[in-house]
C-alpha cells in the first residue's frame, strides 16, 4: 500500500488505526509523513464517540478504550462504566484524542443512567460547561468551543515558545484534546469533534489570568470560556511568572501573532511581576503596551487593556490599599491615548474585595488551614492567587467589562447569567464546582499549581516507537 492508499483509508475508516502508522514498513521519514497526514485528516472533518455500541461512521468507546500516543480513549488512570448509549462514573473521568493546533467544536450529550449534574472542564481546567442537570435516563446535549496549541511558532519546529519547566507536559501544551467530566454522577452519551474557524479571544498575562492546573489554585482566564456560547474560542496564553517583557522574550507574543487573524482579540493583562524590583519600569511598561496594541491592529485584531486586579490588602477601614503601585494608572494613561478598549479590572476588584469584606475575601484567595488538600503539610496564606470562587468571581467582573465597553463579541456572551455588579458578589456558600483529582504525584499543593501528571506525548521518537514522559513543576506568581 501506498502513502495516497493508506491516508485514504485512514481517512475514510470509522475507527482509525493509529498503530498501523506506527508499524507501516518504510523508512522513519515515511512514518513521520503518514503520521502527518492522518493527523491533517482528523483536522479535516467532524469524529463522532458513541459509548458502548458501534455505528456506521462513529468511534465506539468500549471498557479497554485507554487513550495512547496511537488512539483515542479515556485518559489519565481514568475509566468510566460503559453501558450500550452511555459512558458514566461516580468519579471524575478524562477522554482525550490526539489532534493537531487550532480551534473544535465539542458537542456532547450528556446523561445517563443516574440523575446527574455534570460540569465539563478542557486541557489544563478551563471551565466549559458549568453544573448541567439530566435527569435520569434523559440526555441534554450541549456545545462549546475549545483552542488547542503546541510550542512550535507558525508550524517551524526550530521556532517554539520557550517553556518553563511546569509547562513541559502540560494540558495545554500536548498534542491533544483532554476533557474532564466531573460532578455528580457525570455521563454522557455521545460526543462529536469539527474543527471550526471562528474569532478567537487571545489572553495574555500572569498566574493570575492564567490556566491554573491543580486545586485548588485558580485565574480568570480559564473560567472565561464558561461565560460565551459557541461562535468565539478563548485562548489563554498566560503564564505563571510573566512580565509583560518576559512574554515577548519567551517567544509567547510571538505565538500569538502568528496565530491571529483579522476579526480576533489580545486581551492584556500584566503588572503584578513588572513591578518587582529590577523588572519592568513604568515608562518601558507604558511602551511595550502600546506595541503590543500596535501589533494586534497590524494583525487587523483588536487589542484590550485589563488592568491588574488588586490584592488582599486592606486597611483599618476596610478599604483595599493600593499593591500595585502606578501600573494600573499606566494602562489606563495607555489605553486613553491609544484608543483602546479598557477593562478596569483594576477598579472592579477593589469594589468586590470590600463588598466581600476582610473576613469574607479570605474564601476567595489562596487561604486555607494545613491539610486542608492532599500533600499540603503547612496553612496557605497567599493574598494575592485566587481559588475557583475567586476567579470566578474575577471572571464575571471581566465578562462585566465586555458588556460596559460595548465590544462586539459581547454578542457571543451566554444568556444564562445575568450581567454582574462587583458590589454584590455571589455568596460564596452557594458557590460549588467539583474540584478536579490532585495527582498523587503532586508532591507538595503549595508549591506546584501545575498539573503534574504524567503525559506520553507523541514525537518523532514515538513514531519509531518510543515515547518521551515529561514532568511539570514550578510555581510563580
Amino acid at each position: 500500500m501506498g502513502l495516497a492508499e493508506m491516508y485514504k483509508s485512514l481517512r475514510g475508516g470509522s475507527s482509525a488505526n493509529f498503530a498501523s502508522i506506527l508499524t507501516f514498513p518504510g523508512s522513519l521519514l515515511r512514518r513521520i509523513l503518514l503520521f502527518a497526514l492522518f493527523t491533517a485528516a482528523l483536522a479535516a472533518h467532524a469524529q463522532r464517540f458513541i459509548c458502548g455500541r458501534a455505528q456506521p461512521g462513529s468511534i465506539e468507546l468500549a471498557a479497554g478504550s485507554a487513550y495512547s500516543a496511537t488512539s483515542p480513549g479515556f485518559d489519565l488512570n481514568t475509566a468510566p462504566q460503559i453501558a450500550p448509549n452511555s459512558c458514566s462514573s461516580d468519579k471524575p473521568f478524562f477522554l482525550s484524542v490526539a489532534l493537531p493546533e487550532g480551534s473544535y467544536r465539542v458537542t456532547v450529550v450528556l446523561g445517563g443512567a443516574s440523575p446527574s449534574t455534570i460540569t465539563v472542564w478542557a486541557e489544563a481546567r478551563r471551565l466549559m460547561l458549568e453544573k448541567v442537570f439530566v435527569k435520569a435516563k434523559r440526555s441534554v446535549t450541549r456545545s462549546f468551543d475549545v483552542n488547542l496549541r503546541v510550542p512550535e511558532i507558525a508550524g517551524d519546529s526550530t521556532q517554539r515558545v520557550r517553556l518553563k519547566p511546569r509547562e513541559i507536559g502540560n494540558l495545554d501544551w500536548d498534542n491533544k484534546l483532554t476533557l474532564e467530566f466531573n460532578g455528580d454522577h457525570p455521563g454522557f452519551r455521545s460526543l462529536t469533534i469539527e474543527p471550526i474557524t471562528e474569532p478567537t479571544i487571545y489572553l495574555a498575562g500572569d498566574s493570575t489570568v492564567v490556566d491554573q492546573d491543580v486545586e485548588p489554585w485558580a485565574a480568570w482566564g480559564q473560567m472565561l470560556p464558561r461565560f460565551f456560547r459557541p461562535g468565539v474560542v478563548v485562548a489563554n496564553h498566560a503564564e505563571s511568572g510573566e512580565t509583560i517583557r518576559s512574554f515577548e522574550s519567551e517567544r509567547r507574543l510571538a505565538k500569538v501573532m502568528s496565530l491571529i487573524q483579522p476579526g480576533d482579540y489580545l486581551f492584556m493583562q500584566f503588572g503584578h511581576n513588572d513591578q518587582k524590583p529590577n523588572a519592568v519600569s513604568i515608562d518601558d511598561y507604558k511602551k511595550l503596551l502600546a506595541e503590543y496594541a500596535a501589533q494586534t491592529r497590524a494583525k487587523g485584531a483588536t487589542p484590550v487593556l485589563v488592568t491588574s486586579m488588586n490584592r488582599r490588602t486592606f486597611d483599618a477601614d476596610g478599604k483595599i490599599t493600593n499593591s500595585l503601585a502606578g501600573y494600573p494608572d499606566a494602562v489606563r494613561e495607555v489605553a486613553a491615548a491609544q484608543h483602546v478598549a479598557l477593562i478596569d479590572l483594576n477598579a472592579m476588584s477593589k469594589t468586590l474585595f470590600e463588598a466581600m469584606g476582610p473576613a469574607g475575601s479570605l474564601k476567595a484567595f489562596m487561604h486555607y488551614p494545613a491539610n486542608a488538600f492532599p500533600n499540603q503539610a503547612q496553612a496557605m496564606n497567599d493574598d494575592t492567587h485566587f481559588n475557583t470562587y475567586g476567579a470566578y468571581e474575577l471572571a464575571r467582573c471581566v465578562v462585566h467589562g465586555i458588556r460596559e465597553t460595548k465590544l462586539p463579541l459581547r454578542k457571543f456572551l451566554t444568556k444564562d447569567i445575568p450581567d454582574f455588579d462587583p458590589s454584590r458578589p455571589d455568596p460564596q456558600a452557594d458557590f460549588n464546582l467539583p474540584a478536579t483529582p490532585i495527582p498523587p504525584k503532586t508532591a507538595n499543593v503549595m508549591k506546584v499549581p501545575s498539573l503534574k501528571r504524567v503525559i506520553v506525548q507523541l514525537s518523532l521518537a514515538a513514531c519509531a516507537g518510543a515515547a518521551r514522559v515529561s514532568l511539570g513543576t514550578g510555581r510563580q506568581e
